[in-house]
């Protein structure tokens, strides 16, 4: 199975994982386990689930990468697998205030915390190793 990242968190049910994308530092994405296109493929408890865990990957992205704006987004257009990213976003990055797939507004200009890959990676395996997913 290709993950997609490198896979911070995993359970049954779903895995979180690290993006390799230099112009968005702290990109993650929360992908289901199952083969299913819609959050409605899910019962009410998975449903849940999903969107405890999108708002904890959050929650640790705000306080680790402390970004102007978090974007959410599940779109499965390309690829009809259901999964969410969450993307830290700031006033200076390559795209603000546009999607990060549309078109460039600057070059890219970097400014990550220092040491967030590690911060990050700690602080959701800490923070998803206690949910009732």
């Amino acid at each position: 199975m290709h993950d997609g990242g490198e896979v911070v968190f995993r359970n049954d049910f779903l895995r979180v994982v690290l993006v390799e994308d230099a112009d968005y530092p702290g990109f993650c994405r929360v992908i289901c386990n199952a083969h299913v296109a819609e959050m409605t493929d899910l019962d009410i408890s998975q449903r849940s689930a999903m969107m405890m865990t999108v708002c904890k990957v959050e929650q640790v992205l705000r306080a680790v990468m402390q970004p102007d704006k978090i974007n959410l987004a599940s779109l499965g257009n390309m690829t009809p697998h259901l999964h969410w990213h969450i993307i830290p976003r700031y006033v200076h990055d390559k795209h603000f205030p546009q999607p990060i797939w549309g078109v460039a507004q600057r070059a890219s200009s970097g400014g990550a915390p220092p040491d967030w890959r590690a911060a990050v990676a700690g602080g959701l395996r800490a923070c998803l190793e206690k949910l009732p997913c």
